[in-house]
């Protein structure tokens, strides 16, 4: 029993830690530097940006990509992404100056507003990236830039790569670059052309890297019992302790603290910025009704492109969601009991602060005789995510419960109606 514990210790801890995801193996971000020209003392590169996990996406202030050159490099010019500051150029003369003189730049994405000759495909995006499950083409973006080889390197053909990168995005660690083979690509679709070169830089996400503290919980309810179990008492902080930043519900919005940084939430039990409530709501024949509500209790963030991840047995009978997207999302094999919930764009994409921050939709599953009971909390989720964030869930032994009588109820029912129709037969 001991080793049972230490390896679900060890497995928990690998999660948080390492970035990885059982729900999303795979994901990760790519950074990508293709070579593509070599004139000689300068050196054309296309970066590329790819968003490959399946629910977590960046979101405002966006991707900020960074790395420490090796030598003596600057960059010379940049077409869709620029250095945050340029740095000190006093050593080139005349009036044409290098963009960026930095030994360790910082590259941002431009805005949706950039002009037309300093865009460069797949960018001007704010930074922005979705996921893959939301929209796909824009998961990725790119930019161009042209500089100096290092002094020692200006006269070979060899390419030396930065190192040291960075995302820029709370909870990514980047890998060293490694060598991977040429990118190709086709203007017409019969030719194929490649790149000189090519490295892969692999950003993998923690949630314990981003935020030591969860940041979303869920609340459990259901028509057949008339307790609501709420979020654990200080699922994401404890109210009163140095960090918690909160504000009663009577309170103005106006006492807000002026520092962007601050993460203020309205107070609760739990603290936490997003509270999920999922209701079993109906019962049909052969349905059964689920009304899942996503509450925003910070005060001073809006939430654009949010989704949830469900993890629950009953998925895979999905019928009807109303008002979401949604997308089952078959981690391992045949096994559907994973999907991703998300806004409708121009309707409820945004969720927003304040008293109207809150989405909601109702679904319709069928009832598998294999996976379908009331009893036992099967009506409930096993996990739930929000942006990629495991939400806390309550304890097992508090999720509602059937009551006691309900078996006495069913066949009460029953005998009244059968007592009902041998009254009508004797005297009708």
């Amino acid at each position: 029993m001991a080793n049972i514990l230490a390896l679900i210790i060890f497995f928990i801890s690998f999660s948080l830690s390492y970035g990885y995801d059982p729900l999303d193996p795979s994901g990760n971000i790519t950074i990508t530097w293709d070579f593509i020209s070599d004139n000689g003392a300068t050196v054309d590169v296309k970066v590329s940006i790819y968003n490959l996990q399946l629910f977590r996406h960046v979101e405002a202030p966006g991707w900020r990509v960074g790395w420490a050159w090796k030598g003596d490099e600057v960059i010379w010019a940049m077409w869709g992404a620029e250095a945050m500051e340029q740095g000190n150029c006093s050593k080139f003369k005349g009036q044409d100056k290098p963009h960026c003189c930095l030994k360790h730049p910082l590259i941002i994405d431009l805005p949706p507003n950039a002009p037309y000759n300093h865009r460069f495909f797949n960018c001007c995006r704010g930074g922005l990236l979705s996921s893959l499950t939301q929209d796909i083409t824009k998961s990725a973006a790119s930019f161009q830039m042209n500089y100096n080889k290092p002094t020692l390197d200006a006269t070979t053909a060899s390419f030396t790569m930065p190192e040291n990168f960075t995302l820029g995005v709370p909870g990514y660690t980047c890998s060293a670059p490694f060598q991977v083979p040429p990118t190709k690509f086709t203007a017409d679709g019969h030719r194929w052309q490649q790149v000189l070169d090519t490295w892969n830089v692999t950003c993998m996400y923690s949630q314990y890297r981003a935020s030591p503290a969860p940041k979303c919980c869920v609340s459990l309810s259901a028509f057949y019992n008339s307790t609501i179990v709420p979020c654990p008492v200080c699922s994401c902080n404890c109210k009163g302790l140095p960090g918690a930043h909160c504000i009663d519900s009577s309170s103005s919005v106006l006492q807000l603290p002026q520092e962007e940084s601050l993460e203020v939430v309205r107070c609760s039990r739990h603290m936490c910025p997003i509270r999920i409530h999922w209701h079993v709501k109906q019962s049909y024949k052969e349905y059964w009704r689920v009304k899942i509500t996503i509450t925003n209790l910070n005060l001073v963030k809006n939430y654009s492109q949010w989704n949830i991840v469900v993890l629950h047995p009953n998925l895979r009978s999905v019928t009807q969601v109303f008002s979401f997207n949604y997308k089952a999302l078959p981690i391992y094999g045949n096994i559907n009991d994973t999907g991703m919930f998300w806004g409708l764009e121009y309707y409820n994409d945004m969720l927003l602060s304040g008293k109207d921050g809150n989405v909601q939709t109702e679904m319709l599953l069928h009832k598998d005789t294999e996976e379908f009971t009331f009893r036992e909390g099967w009506t409930f989720p096993r996990k739930v995510s929000f942006n990629g964030e495991e939400c806390v869930m309550p304890s097992p032994d508090n999720y509602p419960s059937l009551p006691n009588n309900a078996h006495l109820l069913t066949f009460s029912s029953s005998l009244l109606t059968a007592l009902y129709f041998l009254l009508y037969i004797i005297f009708f």
